[in-house]
């Protein structure tokens, strides 16, 4: 008999899986934004992102837009640049916190309130847009995160998935990580701040063995699931460049080399 990955016990606690998830976000709060890659560091990268929701969202116009698991609101904020009425859910209220707090010293009114993606209590066709942000790849349930997406999206809203395969290196970011691994044991290379600070790496891996992406989220295999929840057409993009090339401008070389040669992507999913 399958054990659903849900009640799954991790850790040597009576946690369970997405428990165990919403406190190692949780745990990430206080310094996510230092990262590049989740908070905007320049007005290029700024318009990279732009570029990238106008072309597969259209411009704003005063549609209502949900951005999930939004954290401390980095995407809502790219949304209401462009017009749209932004709602951001997350299920971290330290998160949710520090996205308040930059609502309000930025003057957005953007509205920010706890739910769990799987289950968002929003009512349906509630949405002309959703967007989410390296959301997917952690999923505990796909199938039931996409079936209530489709389902809070008006009848021709749009879906915009960011994400990538952070699991599976292909070769050139395998040698890349090598070297720089070298490197650094010879000491001509700083290790620098680790990219996920206030975390515990043990505590990272053992969730990711057991979301249902633990193989990696490869783009076709979460098209394929977006197909099967109904939405059509579904389209894969991965021409996100221009974004990469201006997030890499605040990472170390060998780091910046590396996530160029990630599989990463921009799925667009539409409710017929």
């Amino acid at each position: 008999m399958e054990i659903s990955r849900e009640h799954t016990q991790g850790q040597g606690t009576n946690l369970s899986l997405r428990d165990e998830i919403k406190a190692y976000w949780s745990q990430r709060a206080a310094t996510f934004d230092e990262a590049p890659g989740h908070e905007i560091f320049s007005e290029e990268e700024r318009r990279a992102w732009h570029e990238l929701f106008l072309r597969h969202l259209g411009p704003g116009e005063g549609r209502s837009a949900l951005d999930l698991a939004s954290g401390t609101g980095v995407i809502s904020h790219l949304m209401d640049d462009l017009g749209f009425q932004v709602t951001g859910l997350d299920w971290s209220e330290p998160m949710l916190e520090r996205a308040r707090a930059k609502a309000r010293e930025r003057g957005r009114s953007i509205r920010f309130r706890i739910a769990d993606a799987e289950n968002t209590m929003e009512p349906d066709a509630s949405f002309d847009a959703i967007v989410t942000r390296h959301l997917v790849w952690t999923l505990v349930d796909p199938q039931a995160s996409f079936a209530e997406w489709f389902r809070i999206l008006r009848p021709g809203g749009r879906l915009l998935v960011v994400d990538g395969d952070f699991v599976n290196a292909g070769l050139r970011e395998r040698v890349v990580k090598k070297i720089e691994a070298m490197l650094q044991k010879a000491g001509f290379v700083d290790a620098g701040k680790p990219h996920a600070q206030g975390a515990s790496p043990e505590v990272f891996r053992s969730i990711l063995s057991r979301v249902y992406f633990s193989g990696g989220a490869r783009a076709e295999t979460v098209a394929g699931l977006l197909r099967s929840a109904g939405f059509s057409p579904v389209v894969v993009d991965t021409n996100l460049r221009s974004i990469h090339r201006n997030q890499a401008r605040h990472l170390d070389f060998w780091k910046a080399l590396g996530r160029g040669f990630q599989h990463r992507y921009a799925i667009l999913a539409v409710k017929p």
